[in-house]
């Protein structure tokens, strides 16, 4: 299997484990045990599962503060998929460096679009942009001159 295939569905799996830690309060050893247990993770980028699923909540408040200036409402009052969306794919902006930002800005939408409430893709879409522009302004201006 691909790679990308594999970090896909890493990501659609994040998206679930990330929503159990946030309306769960789970514990994030407990959540990628029972992941490993309910899937074949053999199909699995498991380095990019285990690295986001630590890794949002260790930098947690650098996250937020990343896409919170780009939302029309209170964190608190998003619907806690979009959440867990964005934070993957901010996560991924911040420190993931070698996947483009044209691809983390897809697989937020396209996790919003299998997961999130009816049009909320729209609404990630437009946030993980301003995000890009922010935090990779390089790639996005040499991507614009392409």
């Amino acid at each position: 299997m691909s790679k990308p295939k594999m970090r896909q569905k890493a990501r659609r799996l994040l998206a679930q484990a990330l929503y159990s830690w946030d309306v769960g309060g789970c514990d994030l050893i407990d959540i990628e045990a029972e992941f490993h247990s309910d899937n074949n993770m053999a199909t699995v980028d498991t380095e990019l599962f285990h690295e986001v699923l630590f890794g949002v909540p260790k930098n947690l408040t650098e996250i937020d503060a990343t896409f919170e200036s780009y939302l029309d409402r209170q964190q608190d009052q998003l619907d806690p998929v979009s959440r867990a969306i964005l934070r993957i794919a901010t996560y991924e902006m911040l420190y993931r460096i070698d996947v483009p930002y044209k691809v983390v800005i897809n697989e937020g939408v396209n996790l919003a679009k299998t997961f999130g409430p009816t049009d909320a893709f729209k609404y990630i879409n437009g946030i993980l942009d301003r995000v890009a522009i922010a935090k990779r302004s390089i790639e996005v201006t040499a991507n614009k001159r392409a």
